[in-house]
């Protein structure tokens, strides 16, 4: 019996934990699979091994680990790797197959231009003081934080050529306070602001907290922010089409023969089992690339 378990971040706010469980709830019907189950990194109940277990229990032969995730950073090279590790130790007669997270899809753009759309963005030909700032959570892995700059440039193109700016609001640079002034620097006086998160939580609480003192510093410009990037609607395919993909072995990380993974193991801590209250601002020491993913 096959089984999928969407793996999310998690966040200390009930609330995005939440819309997250209805969204892949929204979900079920058109998931061609007998068993849907949800799990989370941290912050949140159940566990990536909880979750496995569950499938298990239920009559799982099969179970396609599918992490709800932007890019591939470290959790998705290197913790959930690990958990699946574990458990074809512990489950030998399970096959465990591995999905890839969103990462540069066309249907992304689709996303973004609904949001902007909501907060009445328009990009008249020609109207360069039109901007648009992309908010990401930041990354300690160069390679995800660049898939972000890829996005925005082509972001850029679908609007054209309206200014994207990039900035991140926590780990690295530039920030959105350096983001906000680039865009400034440049001329834009309509600044819109699209949080590329998941869900709502303490880093949308501190958004807001921004745009209100971006209004008060800067009265003579036009600030909007849009909502979240969410669980739009929109989304429910891209997932199924990596839900499809790792069933039938068409995403693969490499991360099970990966020399930089098992190096990694060896010099960091991995296990995020019951750590709740841990923050990821993990310094990997290491580049992963998996080019043939891209």
């Amino acid at each position: 019996m096959n089984a999928i378990l969407f793996i999310g971040h998690g966040t200390k706010k009930r609330e995005g934990n939440e819309q997250l469980l209805q969204f892949v709830e929204s979900m079920k019907d058109d998931i061609p699979y007998p068993i849907v189950e949800t799990c989370f990194l941290e912050f949140s109940s159940p566990t990536i091994r909880e979750g496995i277990k569950r499938c298990v229990d239920l009559g799982a032969t099969q179970v396609a680990l599918v992490p709800m995730m932007f890019f591939s950073a470290g959790h998705a090279k290197i913790h959930i790797p690990v958990e699946i590790d574990e458990a074809k130790a512990m489950y030998p007669h399970v096959q465990f197959t591995y999905g890839r997270p969103i990462g540069v899809h066309d249907k992304v753009f689709d996303i973004l231009q609904s949001r902007l759309h909501d907060v009445g963005f328009s990009n008249e030909k020609g109207k360069g003081d039109v901007g648009i700032l992309l908010v990401g959570r930041g990354s300690s892995d160069a390679d995800a934080n660049s898939e972000l700059y890829k996005i925005g440039r082509l972001l850029s193109e679908k609007l054209e050529l309206v200014n994207v700016e990039l900035s991140f609001i926590g780990v690295t640079s530039p920030t959105v306070e350096e983001g906000v002034a680039r865009s400034i620097k440049l001329g834009v006086k309509n600044i819109y602001i699209i949080p590329y998160f998941f869900f709502t939580g303490i880093l949308m609480d501190r958004m807001v907290e921004k745009l209100h003192s971006f209004q008060v510093e800067y009265p003579e410009l036009q600030f909007a922010m849009t909502e979240f990037f969410g669980f739009h609607p929109i989304l429910k395919t891209i997932f199924i089409e990596r839900a499809k993909e790792a069933f039938q072995g068409e995403a693969k990380l490499n991360c099970d023969v990966c020399s930089y993974r098992l190096h990694a193991l060896e010099h960091m801590d991995i296990h995020h089992h019951h750590d709740h209250d841990h923050h990821h601002d993990h310094h990997h020491g290491h580049t992963h690339h998996h080019e043939t993913q891209r």
